[in-house]
Protein backbone atom coordinates (compact mmCIF):
# COMPACT_ATOMS: atom_id res chain seq x y z
CA UNK A 1 0.00 0.00 0.00
CA UNK A 2 1.36 3.50 -0.78
CA UNK A 3 1.63 5.82 2.05
CA UNK A 4 1.10 9.44 1.62
CA UNK A 5 1.74 12.68 3.88
CA UNK A 6 -1.13 14.62 4.17
CA UNK A 7 -0.99 18.41 4.12
CA UNK A 8 2.77 18.80 4.17
CA UNK A 9 4.08 22.37 5.26
CA UNK A 10 6.42 21.76 2.73
CA UNK A 11 6.64 20.84 -1.08
CA UNK A 12 9.34 19.42 -3.33
CA UNK A 13 10.11 21.35 -6.52
CA UNK A 14 11.19 18.89 -9.10
CA UNK A 15 12.51 21.94 -11.77
CA UNK A 16 14.43 21.16 -14.60
CA UNK A 17 16.23 17.87 -15.30
CA UNK A 18 19.82 19.27 -16.22
CA UNK A 19 22.92 17.15 -16.72
CA UNK A 20 25.65 17.81 -14.56
CA UNK A 21 28.10 18.93 -16.97
CA UNK A 22 26.14 21.96 -17.92
CA UNK A 23 24.28 23.46 -14.84
CA UNK A 24 26.46 26.05 -14.83
CA UNK A 25 25.40 26.99 -19.17
CA UNK A 26 22.31 26.69 -18.21
CA UNK A 27 22.27 28.91 -14.95
CA UNK A 28 24.43 31.62 -17.01
CA UNK A 29 22.18 31.40 -19.77
CA UNK A 30 19.07 32.49 -17.92
CA UNK A 31 20.78 34.60 -15.58
CA UNK A 32 22.31 36.81 -18.62
CA UNK A 33 18.48 36.34 -20.05
CA UNK A 34 16.98 37.88 -16.76
CA UNK A 35 19.40 40.59 -16.91
CA UNK A 36 18.53 42.01 -20.50
CA UNK A 37 14.79 41.06 -19.99
CA UNK A 38 15.44 43.57 -16.27
CA UNK A 39 17.28 46.15 -18.51
CA UNK A 40 15.26 46.46 -21.48
CA UNK A 41 11.35 46.53 -19.79
CA UNK A 42 12.57 48.61 -16.64
CA UNK A 43 13.85 51.12 -19.30
CA UNK A 44 11.32 51.33 -21.30
CA UNK A 45 9.16 51.80 -17.88
CA UNK A 46 11.05 54.70 -17.07
CA UNK A 47 11.17 56.02 -20.51
CA UNK A 48 7.39 55.91 -20.32
CA UNK A 49 7.08 57.13 -17.09
CA UNK A 50 9.61 60.52 -17.26
CA UNK A 51 9.05 61.35 -20.59
CA UNK A 52 5.96 63.67 -21.15
CA UNK A 53 5.51 62.72 -24.54
CA UNK A 54 4.15 59.40 -23.69
CA UNK A 55 1.91 60.23 -21.42
CA UNK A 56 -0.55 59.12 -24.14
CA UNK A 57 -3.65 56.10 -23.36
CA UNK A 58 -1.26 53.84 -25.60
CA UNK A 59 1.91 54.28 -23.58
CA UNK A 60 0.27 54.55 -20.46
CA UNK A 61 -1.68 50.62 -20.92
CA UNK A 62 1.95 49.34 -22.73
CA UNK A 63 3.47 50.52 -19.33
CA UNK A 64 1.31 48.24 -17.80
CA UNK A 65 1.75 45.48 -20.10
CA UNK A 66 5.68 46.06 -18.65
CA UNK A 67 4.64 46.11 -15.20
CA UNK A 68 2.85 42.72 -15.57
CA UNK A 69 6.16 41.36 -17.60
CA UNK A 70 8.23 42.61 -14.82
CA UNK A 71 6.41 40.71 -12.38
CA UNK A 72 6.15 37.62 -13.87
CA UNK A 73 9.63 37.15 -14.24
CA UNK A 74 10.68 38.24 -11.07
CA UNK A 75 8.92 36.18 -9.16
CA UNK A 76 9.83 32.85 -11.28
CA UNK A 77 13.46 33.50 -12.47
CA UNK A 78 15.52 34.21 -9.50
CA UNK A 79 13.66 31.33 -7.27
CA UNK A 80 14.84 29.34 -11.01
CA UNK A 81 18.54 30.13 -11.01
CA UNK A 82 18.58 29.15 -7.26
CA UNK A 83 16.92 25.52 -7.80
CA UNK A 84 19.20 24.84 -10.32
CA UNK A 85 22.11 25.40 -8.39
CA UNK A 86 20.85 22.79 -5.77
CA UNK A 87 20.15 18.50 -5.99
CA UNK A 88 16.46 18.04 -6.89
CA UNK A 89 16.11 16.79 -2.54
CA UNK A 90 16.81 20.72 -1.97
CA UNK A 91 14.49 22.25 -4.04
CA UNK A 92 11.95 22.97 -1.56
CA UNK A 93 8.95 25.43 -1.05
CA UNK A 94 6.42 25.77 1.81
CA UNK A 95 2.92 25.49 0.91
CA UNK A 96 1.84 29.03 1.41
CA UNK A 97 4.85 30.28 -0.81
CA UNK A 98 3.76 27.86 -3.47
CA UNK A 99 0.10 29.12 -3.54
CA UNK A 100 1.63 32.60 -3.72
CA UNK A 101 3.60 32.12 -6.25
CA UNK A 102 0.59 30.05 -8.45
CA UNK A 103 -1.37 33.22 -7.92
CA UNK A 104 1.00 35.45 -8.83
CA UNK A 105 1.50 33.42 -12.48
CA UNK A 106 -1.72 33.15 -13.36
CA UNK A 107 -2.31 37.17 -12.67
CA UNK A 108 0.59 37.63 -15.07
CA UNK A 109 -0.34 35.18 -17.92
CA UNK A 110 -4.56 36.86 -17.25
CA UNK A 111 -3.40 40.07 -17.14
CA UNK A 112 -1.23 39.58 -20.53
CA UNK A 113 -4.56 39.11 -22.27
CA UNK A 114 -6.52 41.51 -20.19
CA UNK A 115 -4.23 44.37 -21.06
CA UNK A 116 -3.25 43.44 -24.84
CA UNK A 117 -7.63 43.63 -25.23
CA UNK A 118 -7.40 47.15 -23.85
CA UNK A 119 -4.75 48.12 -25.78
CA UNK A 120 -6.74 46.94 -28.68
CA UNK A 121 -9.51 48.87 -27.87
CA UNK A 122 -7.63 52.00 -27.38
CA UNK A 123 -6.18 51.17 -31.21
CA UNK A 124 -10.04 50.64 -32.71
CA UNK A 125 -10.46 54.12 -31.31
CA UNK A 126 -7.94 55.81 -32.24
CA UNK A 127 -8.15 54.71 -35.95
CA UNK A 128 -12.17 54.55 -36.24
CA UNK A 129 -12.91 57.35 -34.15
CA UNK A 130 -10.32 59.76 -34.47
CA UNK A 131 -12.37 63.06 -33.76
CA UNK A 132 -14.19 61.61 -30.77
CA UNK A 133 -10.99 59.83 -29.36
CA UNK A 134 -10.17 62.31 -26.59
CA UNK A 135 -13.57 62.23 -25.26
CA UNK A 136 -13.42 58.72 -25.24
CA UNK A 137 -9.88 57.89 -23.67
CA UNK A 138 -10.24 60.10 -21.03
CA UNK A 139 -8.00 59.63 -17.90
CA UNK A 140 -11.10 58.45 -16.32
CA UNK A 141 -11.59 55.99 -18.56
CA UNK A 142 -7.81 54.81 -18.85
CA UNK A 143 -8.41 54.68 -14.94
CA UNK A 144 -11.19 52.40 -15.42
CA UNK A 145 -9.79 49.95 -18.12
CA UNK A 146 -6.66 49.64 -16.01
CA UNK A 147 -8.84 48.97 -13.24
CA UNK A 148 -10.64 46.33 -15.06
CA UNK A 149 -7.80 44.98 -16.67
CA UNK A 150 -6.00 44.09 -13.05
CA UNK A 151 -9.33 43.39 -11.13
CA UNK A 152 -11.14 41.03 -13.25
CA UNK A 153 -7.98 38.37 -13.72
CA UNK A 154 -7.63 39.19 -9.43
CA UNK A 155 -11.03 37.87 -8.77
CA UNK A 156 -11.15 35.35 -11.36
CA UNK A 157 -7.44 33.90 -10.52
CA UNK A 158 -8.69 34.10 -6.70
CA UNK A 159 -11.56 31.86 -7.16
CA UNK A 160 -9.02 29.41 -9.52
CA UNK A 161 -6.44 29.08 -6.41
CA UNK A 162 -9.64 29.28 -4.22
CA UNK A 163 -10.95 25.40 -5.30
CA UNK A 164 -7.68 24.42 -4.93
CA UNK A 165 -6.61 25.32 -1.57
CA UNK A 166 -9.72 23.87 0.14
CA UNK A 167 -8.28 20.66 -1.34
CA UNK A 168 -6.42 18.12 1.03
CA UNK A 169 -2.85 17.15 -0.04
CA UNK A 170 -1.15 13.42 -0.49
CA UNK A 171 1.60 14.48 -2.33
CA UNK A 172 4.50 16.37 -1.87
CA UNK A 173 6.25 16.94 -5.41
CA UNK A 174 5.51 19.70 -7.90
CA UNK A 175 6.50 18.51 -11.12
CA UNK A 176 7.45 21.74 -12.11
CA UNK A 177 10.22 24.19 -12.00
CA UNK A 178 7.43 26.54 -10.68
CA UNK A 179 4.39 26.37 -8.98
CA UNK A 180 0.81 26.99 -10.73
CA UNK A 181 -2.49 26.04 -10.16
CA UNK A 182 -2.67 22.30 -12.18
CA UNK A 183 0.52 21.44 -10.29
CA UNK A 184 -0.75 22.40 -7.03
CA UNK A 185 -4.36 20.32 -7.16
CA UNK A 186 -2.65 17.45 -8.63
CA UNK A 187 -1.21 17.16 -5.17
CA UNK A 188 -4.38 16.01 -3.59
CA UNK A 189 -5.58 12.35 -3.92
CA UNK A 190 -9.76 13.65 -3.94
CA UNK A 191 -11.77 14.59 -7.00
CA UNK A 192 -10.25 17.72 -8.80
CA UNK A 193 -13.54 17.51 -11.27
CA UNK A 194 -14.22 21.04 -10.02
CA UNK A 195 -10.95 22.44 -10.14
CA UNK A 196 -10.63 20.96 -14.27
CA UNK A 197 -14.24 22.35 -14.87
CA UNK A 198 -13.65 25.72 -13.49
CA UNK A 199 -9.54 25.79 -15.16
CA UNK A 200 -11.02 24.65 -18.36
CA UNK A 201 -13.95 27.54 -18.66
CA UNK A 202 -11.92 29.94 -17.20
CA UNK A 203 -9.20 29.51 -19.98
CA UNK A 204 -11.84 28.64 -22.83
CA UNK A 205 -13.79 32.17 -21.94
CA UNK A 206 -10.29 33.66 -21.69
CA UNK A 207 -9.21 32.94 -24.98
CA UNK A 208 -12.46 33.38 -26.83
CA UNK A 209 -12.97 36.80 -25.29
CA UNK A 210 -9.48 37.97 -26.22
CA UNK A 211 -9.18 36.33 -29.35
CA UNK A 212 -12.75 37.83 -29.94
CA UNK A 213 -12.07 41.11 -28.77
CA UNK A 214 -9.04 40.94 -31.52
CA UNK A 215 -10.90 40.12 -34.35
CA UNK A 216 -13.77 42.80 -33.97
CA UNK A 217 -11.50 45.77 -33.18
CA UNK A 218 -8.85 44.60 -36.17
CA UNK A 219 -11.77 43.34 -38.22
CA UNK A 220 -13.10 47.10 -37.65
CA UNK A 221 -9.73 48.75 -38.42
CA UNK A 222 -9.08 46.70 -41.62
CA UNK A 223 -12.88 47.81 -42.92
CA UNK A 224 -12.51 51.57 -42.07
CA UNK A 225 -8.81 51.38 -43.90
CA UNK A 226 -10.05 49.49 -46.86
CA UNK A 227 -12.96 52.31 -47.07
CA UNK A 228 -11.05 55.60 -46.85
CA UNK A 229 -8.17 54.26 -49.14
CA UNK A 230 -6.06 56.80 -47.19
CA UNK A 231 -2.42 55.56 -47.77
CA UNK A 232 -1.02 57.45 -44.49
CA UNK A 233 -3.74 55.76 -42.35
CA UNK A 234 -3.15 52.84 -43.75
CA UNK A 235 0.59 53.38 -43.00
CA UNK A 236 0.24 54.15 -39.25
CA UNK A 237 -2.48 51.44 -38.93
CA UNK A 238 -0.64 48.94 -40.33
CA UNK A 239 2.51 49.40 -37.88
CA UNK A 240 0.48 50.05 -35.46
CA UNK A 241 -1.89 46.76 -35.46
CA UNK A 242 1.07 44.42 -36.90
CA UNK A 243 3.22 44.92 -33.72
CA UNK A 244 0.13 44.57 -31.23
CA UNK A 245 -0.55 41.14 -32.94
CA UNK A 246 2.60 39.87 -33.59
CA UNK A 247 2.80 40.68 -29.49
CA UNK A 248 -0.35 39.04 -29.13
CA UNK A 249 0.57 36.14 -31.19
CA UNK A 250 3.57 34.97 -29.49
CA UNK A 251 1.76 35.35 -25.78
CA UNK A 252 -1.20 33.46 -26.64
CA UNK A 253 0.44 30.52 -28.58
CA UNK A 254 3.03 30.32 -25.60
CA UNK A 255 0.46 30.09 -23.27
CA UNK A 256 -1.92 28.04 -25.18
CA UNK A 257 0.78 25.53 -25.29
CA UNK A 258 1.39 25.13 -21.70
CA UNK A 259 -2.10 24.25 -21.16
CA UNK A 260 -2.12 21.95 -23.64
CA UNK A 261 0.91 19.94 -22.91
CA UNK A 262 -0.22 20.00 -18.92
CA UNK A 263 -2.75 17.37 -20.69
CA UNK A 264 0.32 15.35 -21.77
CA UNK A 265 2.13 14.40 -18.92
CA UNK A 266 4.66 12.06 -20.66
CA UNK A 267 5.82 15.48 -22.54
CA UNK A 268 6.76 17.06 -19.08
CA UNK A 269 10.10 18.33 -20.02
CA UNK A 270 8.52 20.22 -23.54
CA UNK A 271 6.15 21.35 -20.50
CA UNK A 272 8.88 22.71 -18.38
CA UNK A 273 10.87 24.30 -21.47
CA UNK A 274 7.68 26.53 -22.72
CA UNK A 275 6.37 27.45 -19.30
CA UNK A 276 10.05 29.46 -18.84
CA UNK A 277 10.29 30.37 -22.39
CA UNK A 278 6.12 31.82 -22.01
CA UNK A 279 7.83 34.18 -18.85
CA UNK A 280 10.76 35.11 -21.03
CA UNK A 281 10.42 35.19 -24.62
CA UNK A 282 6.92 37.32 -24.78
CA UNK A 283 8.35 39.74 -22.22
CA UNK A 284 11.36 40.59 -23.96
CA UNK A 285 10.04 40.76 -27.37
CA UNK A 286 7.45 43.42 -26.10
CA UNK A 287 9.78 46.36 -25.66
CA UNK A 288 11.73 45.46 -28.88
CA UNK A 289 9.03 45.65 -31.08
CA UNK A 290 6.94 48.31 -29.69
CA UNK A 291 10.19 50.40 -29.02
CA UNK A 292 11.41 49.86 -32.35
CA UNK A 293 7.38 50.55 -34.02
CA UNK A 294 6.84 53.97 -31.46
CA UNK A 295 8.71 57.22 -33.36
CA UNK A 296 8.48 58.86 -29.59
CA UNK A 297 10.42 55.90 -27.94
CA UNK A 298 13.01 55.94 -31.23
CA UNK A 299 12.80 60.00 -30.52
CA UNK A 300 13.77 60.38 -27.05
CA UNK A 301 16.40 56.92 -26.93
CA UNK A 302 18.55 58.69 -30.20
CA UNK A 303 18.02 62.26 -28.58
CA UNK A 304 19.78 60.43 -24.96
CA UNK A 305 22.37 58.99 -27.12
CA UNK A 306 23.21 62.35 -28.65
CA UNK A 307 23.44 64.23 -25.48
CA UNK A 308 25.36 61.73 -23.55
CA UNK A 309 27.97 61.86 -27.00
CA UNK A 310 28.04 65.60 -26.73
CA UNK A 311 28.63 65.04 -23.07
CA UNK A 312 31.70 62.67 -23.29
CA UNK A 313 33.11 64.38 -25.82
CA UNK A 314 33.24 68.19 -24.00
Amino acid sequence: MENYTYNSPMLQLEGLKVADYSVRLVFFMFLFSYIIFMIMNLGILIIIVFEKNLHQPMYVLFGNLTVSDIIGSTHILPRLLSDILLPPSERLISYYECVVQAFTTHMFGTTSHTVLMVMAFDRYVAICRPLSYSTIMTNRMIVKLIALSWGVPFVLVGILLGLTVRLNRCRTLIANPFCDNASLFKLSCESVIINNIYGLTFTVLLYVASIGCIILTYGSITAVCLATKNKSLNSKAFKTCSTHLVVYLIMSLSGFTIVVLHRFPQYSDYRKLSAILFVIVPGSLNPIIYGLQSKEIRNFLYELFISRKCFLSC
